[in-house]
């Protein structure tokens, strides 16, 4: 058992706090000395615990105690759903630290409500949650995934531009990515073919990529090759569209010693290197169009 001094010494709630979350309902002491002194257990912890993050969440103390007297209260999915409400929290004080950023460098300011994926970014979180075989399955882990979710964090703004010219609108392409995460197993089902072909087919257009890395990456030959590559990935992976950064992943992985490795053990020396550099180039060249 813990005193009210040394409940509110390590968890920073004062006593005056404590005694009156004790007068109004929304935490009971466990106990009392024999002087009369409020004493609380482990449970009463956990209880104030709960009750803190649901405060940090915006919640009134009348809400908080209604939620925590309901008789289907479950304390684990109260964690799970306060997580993602946390984390919805922190990405967009991230995004307005980000465009506080923006505006001290003097650049000029733009509709943040545009530019919000947070309700996309969530729905990324989830799938991630419910549907794990499928992520490995599709990208190899979830740590990967993790990466995807990652750089759309990261260069939101960009991903968001890219979205709003693909279809309109961020609504529009949140909606389509809900979509595919919804109806994902279905799509790749539609999608799949013989996964032998494609990597027999992928291995023939890299290797055509890379059979002479002294051509220059601007040329029509090399960028035909570039172009080839993209329809077939995006033919052959309807999991792409699950974000309009992907190929700017990629390129990044390019960078990576195991991912440098493979493909200059298997193309050549610089091979790695060279991809990148023709991929760069070719959305270089259709971003400016």
């Amino acid at each position: 058992m813990h005193s009210i001094s040394q409940v509110a010494e390590f968890t920073g709630v004062s006593t005056r706090t404590l005694q009156y979350y004790d007068e109004i309902g929304l935490l009971k002491p466990s106990g009392l000395t024999p002087s009369g002194y409020r004493l609380y257990d482990e449970e009463a912890l956990q209880k104030l615990q709960q009750i803190l993050f649901f405060k940090e969440l915006g919640f009134k103390l009348k809400e908080i105690k209604e939620i925590l007297e309901k008789p289907d209260f479950d304390r684990m999915k109260a964690f799970k759903k306060q997580k993602e409400l946390l984390l919805l929290k922190l990405n967009r004080t991230s995004r307005l630290i980000q465009l506080l950023s923006r505006l001290e460098k003097g650049e000029p300011c733009m509709s943040f409500k545009e530019f919000d994926l947070s309700d996309y970014i969530q729905a990324l979180e989830s799938f991630k949650s419910s549907s794990t075989e499928d992520i490995i399955r599709h990208w190899g882990s979830v740590e990967n995934f993790d990466l995807f979710i990652r750089k759309i964090k990261d260069d939101e703004s960009e991903v968001a531009k890219l979205a709003i010219k693909q279809f309109g609108s961020v609504e529009k392409y949140t909606e389509a990515m809900k979509y595919n995460l919804e109806h994902f197993s279905e799509i790749m089902e539609k999608h799949q073919i013989n996964n032998q072909d494609a990597i027999q087919k992928s291995n023939s257009l890299y290797s055509r990529l890379t059979s002479d890395m002294k051509k220059d990456v601007s040329s029509e030959e090399i960028q035909a090759i570039v172009k080839e590559i993209i329809e077939f990935t995006q033919k052959t992976s309807p999991c792409l569209s699950l974000g309009a950064d992907f190929w700017e992943i990629l390129m990044e992985s390019y960078s990576h010693d195991l991912v440098k490795a493979v493909n200059d053990q298997k193309y050549g020396a610089g091979a790695s290197q060279y991809i990148a550099k023709a991929f760069r180039y070719y959305f270089q060249e259709h971003e400016s169009k």
